[in-house]
């Protein structure tokens, strides 16, 4: 049996969907624990990484190994780069690359993982298409853009560096998982999207935004995602 992979980093980006399921049933691999069950009448597994590069990675293969998952949504909140975005708003990825890979110092361009052909890992264009359709129905108050998500295992809270990603890099947003869980897709040759809502600016003010937003736009994402599970096929 297959499922459609649902990823989170945090309890509150998943409490919403967990609520909803069917039939859920929890099994535990690695320490992780993991929920399969039915979800607008998809068979899923819902699954919470943990915070940081290496839990997404870890939590990700795991359940690609175990549950054959023909797809990997990745669902929660960010910090906007973008000067265009607002909290509340929505990144749909178009792909994430990890901003803390900097091996300048040897040649390479920040960003850039050595040996590798791909640093910057593409999302599904289907999955895109989904996404993008799912946030025209239920964002009405909010809006959406595709682009690129940046991830390092570091919380940005300032302007500058803020600055400095949106030059460098075009990110869209910020956060610590999704190029972790793209990488390790993009290895498996799983498809994948990561589904971000903007809980603060990541600049400065975050310790202000963040507590206060993150349910809210975590049920804004979980809401897109269940639209999609409607529509995937």
């Amino acid at each position: 049996m297959s499922y459609i992979g649902i990823l989170g980093a945090m309890k509150e980006e998943l409490d919403l969907l967990l609520q909803q399921m069917e039939d859920p049933r929890t099994d535990r691999h690695g320490g992780i624990a993991f929920v399969t069950g039915k979800l607008r009448g998809r068979s899923v597994v819902v699954s919470m990484s943990g915070v940081g590069k290496v839990n997404a990675a870890v939590t990700t293969q795991l359940m690609i190994d175990r549950y054959q998952v023909t797809s990997v949504l990745f669902t929660g909140v960010a910090g906007a780069v973008d000067p265009n975005l607002q909290i509340g708003d929505i990144v749909i990825s178009s792909s994430c690359q990890q901003h803390d890979m900097d091996v300048r110092a040897l040649g390479y361009e920040r960003g850039v993982i050595p040996y590798q052909e791909v640093s910057d890992f593409p999302a599904n264009p289907a999955l895109i298409k989904l996404a993008k359709q799912a946030c025209e129905t239920v964002c009405k108050d909010h809006r959406y853009m595709i682009g690129r998500v940046l991830s390092g295992d570091r919380f940005i809270a300032d302007r500058s560096a803020v600055k400095d990603l949106y030059e460098s890099l075009q990110g869209a947003c910020v956060e610590m998982e999704g190029a972790a869980v793209a990488q390790v897709c993009y290895m498996n040759q799983v498809p994948y999207v990561v589904l971000r809502s903007m809980s603060d600016k990541a600049d400065g003010s975050a310790h202000v935004n963040f507590a206060e937003f993150t349910v809210q736009a975590a049920n804004r994402s979980s809401a897109i995602l269940n639209e999609m599970l409607g529509q995937i096929l």
